[in-house]
């Protein structure tokens, strides 16, 4: 619109990972649902994107996910995988940047994990990342698979990922990335910005305790509580509950490393979405989205959502996921908001598609139900 003011100002192509101004804070992949995985021949090569904030929707030509999957999503960007060497890269959405890191297989024999023989399975679900640039100018990326008990990080450039030491088993369902850090139960991993030195020479993140507390569990053992990090409003929040009843507790993470336990019953309007990872959405350009609610799946047939305020639970207005005799894919905006609470559901069908045998996919198929428009199997 204004040559001059677009003159004056730094172009993000070719910058936009490099500079953290550019990323697209808010934008989430937005599941197509009905098996549709970003790449799917129908789509032909167009992804959807909302805005958590704003309500927006875009749909952006991507052919890049022909041969890659979607692995997680931190502050916008895109963490890929490739199809035929596992290597991982960080793209930008809108304007095609791209960052190169090691395959995701040079990781097997350095993890522990839950369950060994489900290695190459957890390493895949990654559960939380995080993205820092140095004055070096080079890319750094830390992130911990689900159930792996370690950090896993890397240098773009770097020939393979390299792990910390062995994490103490956590009871937090999440890791959450924020400011470029790691943020798992109440300690603060930093990858270190070591200048000047060879990529090869960086050391491992350091975590550090950044909160002390006891929580307040009258009679009740701590072991009953379950714990969750997210991000909203620019600030941590920590969501307890309890393992054999719903009732939710909010804390500020500043608040706690203050040592006070102040109980959170307002964010503003806003509504955390909770699963494998959490999100927080504004109820204000989401008219079916109750403000000051944590919304789940509280079973498969419908969504509810706790009032903080008033500390009752309800079913979610807009949330029904399905009959129980007819489970169509999402056709809500809350349904669809859910399922970008657990990525894996943005590659179902792809890995039932490519990465199954054919006998394990008839088998599951002839077994398995839809729920939110993907591939949802039973024991």
């Amino acid at each position: 619109i204004c040559p001059h003011w677009r003159s004056s100002t730094t172009c993000p192509r070719g910058r936009s990972i490099l500079d953290p101004r550019f990323y697209p804070h808010g934008w989430m992949l937005l599941p197509e649902g009905r098996g549709l995985y970003p790449g799917h021949g129908k789509l032909r090569g167009y992804v959807g994107f909302f805005n958590l904030s704003t309500g927006a929707f875009v749909r952006v030509r991507l052919p890049l996910f022909k041969d890659h999957c979607v692995r997680y999503s931190v502050d916008g960007i895109l963490l890929l995988q490739r199809d035929h060497d596992t290597a991982i890269r960080l793209l930008h959405p809108f304007t095609g940047d791209t960052a190169e890191f090691p395959p995701l297989e040079t990781l097997l024999p350095q993890v522990r994990c839950r369950s060994e023989g489900s290695r190459w399975y957890s390493l895949r679900n990654i559960c939380g990342a995080s993205i820092s640039v140095g004055a070096d100018g080079l890319v750094r990326v830390m992130m911990r698979p689900n159930d792996v008990w370690n950090i896993c990080f890397a240098t773009s450039g770097d020939q393979q990922w390299r792990v910390t030491t062995t994490l103490e088993r956590s009871k937090l369902s999440s890791t959450l990335p924020f400011q470029g850090k790691l943020y798992h139960e109440v300690i603060q991993i930093d990858l270190p910005q070591q200048e000047g030195m060879d990529i090869g020479s960086l050391s491992e993140p350091s975590p550090k305790l950044i909160a002390k507390f006891k929580w307040p569990t009258s009679d009740e053992s701590y072991s009953l509580y379950y714990y969750r990090l997210i991000e909203c409003n620019s600030e941590i929040l920590v969501i307890s509950t309890k393992w054999d009843a719903v009732y939710y507790s909010v804390y500020r993470l500043a608040d706690l490393m203050l040592g006070r336990i102040v109980h959170v019953t307002s964010i503003d309007g806003s509504a955390p979405f909770i699963g494998r990872r959490s999100l927080c959405v504004s109820s204000k350009v989401f008219p079916t989205i109750v403000p000051d609610t944590i919304v789940m799946r509280e079973t498969k047939i419908y969504l509810s959502q706790y009032h903080l305020c008033n500390v009752t639970l309800s079913q979610a207005t807009d949330g029904v996921i399905a009959e129980e005799k007819d489970i169509p894919g999402p056709y809500s905006i809350m349904c669809h908001i859910i399922t970008c609470c657990s990525p894996s559901y943005w590659n179902k069908g792809k890995i039932l598609c490519k990465e199954l045998p054919t006998w394990k996919v008839k088998k599951k198929f002839r077994y398995g139900v839809l729920l939110l428009g993907m591939p949802y199997f039973t024991k």
